[in-house]
């Protein structure tokens, strides 16, 4: 594999693509009331790893046409690395900086063995904080981050990205049921909810076989879901 095509990854040359009804509009509008119900009284912002004990989440995860989006980019044998549910209530103060899923002080995902997705449980736009991707950005590789500073908010704090001023940036909207396929160098942000409902949404990292590279000293453990590399 040459180095040009190593640095445009798998995903696509713009280092993302949609995926089309990994559910219903209803049918992700309908989980997302239910979550609503359950959290916005304490104003929950972030769940993370609900694939581990929310029968919710764990069928999102394995959604037929999701995974069969994600087995084309990664091959057959697929995991489950993590996955935050991110909820966006309207009106507050919950902006996610640029930054790039496959690298944190714990871990590096090898990018041509793990694909990012984020899918819609409601509609996202520009108006409640739909994801803001740079595209082709994968092709830079993995930048240094930097960790923001501390608001005091319980969803804790970000990893992120500088990203100058003069680089084009593209909105992606993202109706509920649909959802979106990023390479794991794919720098991207969302801005906070200003709409009238909340915007939920659940990122979740997939892995093939070797994909992890532990930077903690821990050993990885990545929940399979289908093929026979584990």
């Amino acid at each position: 594999m040459t180095a040009t095509a190593y640095a445009a990854g798998l995903v696509s040359a713009a280092g993302y693509r949609h995926v089309q009804r990994w559910t219903t509009s209803a049918a992700a509008r309908a989980r997302a009331a239910e979550l609503v119900a359950a959290h916005r009284a304490e104003d929950r912002e972030v769940m993370r790893n609900p694939h581990l004990d929310h029968e919710w989440a764990d069928v999102i995860v394995r959604a037929p046409r999701l995974l069969a989006a994600v087995q084309g980019v990664i091959g057959p044998d697929v995991a489950v690395e993590n996955t935050f549910l991110v909820m966006k209530w309207p009106g507050a103060d919950f902006e996610v900086p640029w930054h790039q899923d496959g690298t944190n002080t714990r871990l590096e995902l090898d990018p041509y063995r793990s694909v990012a997705a984020w899918v819609a449980l409601t509609d996202a736009d520009e108006t409640t904080g739909c994801l803001h991707v740079v595209p082709e950005s994968q092709r830079a590789g993995y930048l240094p981050y930097e960790v923001e500073p501390d608001k005091g908010a319980a969803r804790g704090r970000a990893l992120g990205v500088r990203v100058d001023d003069s680089v084009i940036r593209v909105p992606v909207p993202v109706q509920a049921g649909h959802g979106v396929l990023m390479d794991t160098r794919l720098l991207h942000c969302s801005h906070s909810n200003t709409g009238a409902g909340a915007r939920i949404g659940l990122n979740i990292r997939y892995v093939a076989p070797g994909g992890i590279r532990m930077r903690d000293g821990s050993s990885p453990s990545p929940m399979p879901l289908c093929g026979t590399g584990w």
